[in-house]
């Protein structure tokens, strides 16, 4: 068994599936760096990312896959779970060798094993865009810290984007430490330093004079909607999972 270790980024997956090709390395275990144990009965190679290499891996994807599961690759690979990257890499191999189309061969365990990954991803993407709420700062700028299963900001940040074009906003991913800010024009990847962050979300908690107002009217119009005798909690949880309660004004 050949071990591949990668740098986590999507471009060094693409890379080790070059990798496979060129060396002809028949059993090959991907392994992101920040997992990566050295051992000295493994064998091991270091794949560096080269952004060449990897679209030539994509343009090949893309004339084998379908668009549907051409996205699901890469929704996959968001979900950061190392079985995630195994999964991905197999598939590939697999479309690759048989040279048709493997994208509906759910009898495939990585195929399958894609998929359902993806299908999460998915998931979490949509209550992310249905959940999020944004508080105003007293600078203007709309903001909201989210701390999601998987790394969804590339696919929510299209939905933001055209829903909220017309003002400036922020969403910081607490957890993987960088956010997404739209300036009005376009969106713009941020990282922030610990240090930075200690720095900036106090200040952005200075609301807008407005905002708590507007922040209980949402509340009584939420109380005054909703039907005692109707209500069903556990229905409910299985609709909004309590983990999101955080990010909703009415459960505050």
């Amino acid at each position: 068994m050949k071990i591949y270790v990668f740098d986590g980024s999507f471009t060094g997956l693409m890379c080790c599936i070059f990798e496979r090709f060129e060396m002809k390395d028949s059993q090959v275990e991907i392994v992101s760096s920040i997992y990566h144990q050295p051992s000295a009965f493994d064998e091991s190679s270091t794949i560096f990312s080269d952004e060449e290499k990897a679209k030539r891996v994509l343009k090949g994807l893309n004339k084998q896959l379908n668009k549907t599961f051409i996205n699901s690759l890469y929704k996959a690979y968001l979900s950061e779970k190392p079985v995630a990257f195994q999964h991905i890499f197999n598939a590939a191999v697999y479309a690759f060798t048989a040279k048709t189309d493997i994208s509906g061969d759910y009898g495939n365990f990585d195929v399958m094993g894609v998929s359902k990954i993806a299908k999460n991803v998915s998931r979490e993407k949509h209550r992310m865009e249905a959940f999020i709420r944004f508080k105003k700062a007293q600078n203007g700028l709309f903001y909201t810290v989210i701390k999601p299963d998987f790394n969804v900001l590339p696919l929510i940040q299209h939905h933001f984007k055209n829903r909220y074009a017309d003002q400036q906003w922020l969403i910081y991913d607490e957890q993987r430490k960088y956010g997404i800010f739209y300036d009005g024009i376009q969106v713009h990847e941020i990282e922030l330093m610990p240090q930075e962050i200690n720095s900036l979300l106090p200040a952005l908690e200075v609301a807008d004079e407005k905002e708590s107002l507007f922040d209980q009217l949402w509340k009584d119009y939420f109380k005054s909607t909703n039907i005692t005798e109707r209500k069903n909690m556990k229905l409910h949880i299985q609709h909004v999972p309590k983990r999101y309660w955080k990010y909703l004004n009415e459960k505050q």
